[in-house]
């Protein structure tokens, strides 16, 4: 397992690469300000979704984003 340090850099890293520097500005500041329960967030978009349906929809995704 990496240590919390190596892991912020690199997802710091991701955000940059995919969104720049003022996106990720912007993104990590509506983070900050905006309480989020991802636990919650995941039961309510997720909870009554099959694994291959998730699955389809991650593949969806991938494809349209990668």
């Amino acid at each position: 397992m990496n240590s919390t340090a190596t892991i912020m850099k690199e997802g710091i890293s991701c955000l940059v690469e995919r969104l720049g520097v003022v996106e990720t500005e912007i993104f990590i500041s509506q983070i900050i300000r905006e309480p989020l329960d991802y636990t919650k967030w995941q039961r309510e978009h997720y909870a009554d979704m099959s694994v291959s349906e998730l699955n389809k929809k991650a593949v969806e995704y991938a494809s349209r984003n990668l």
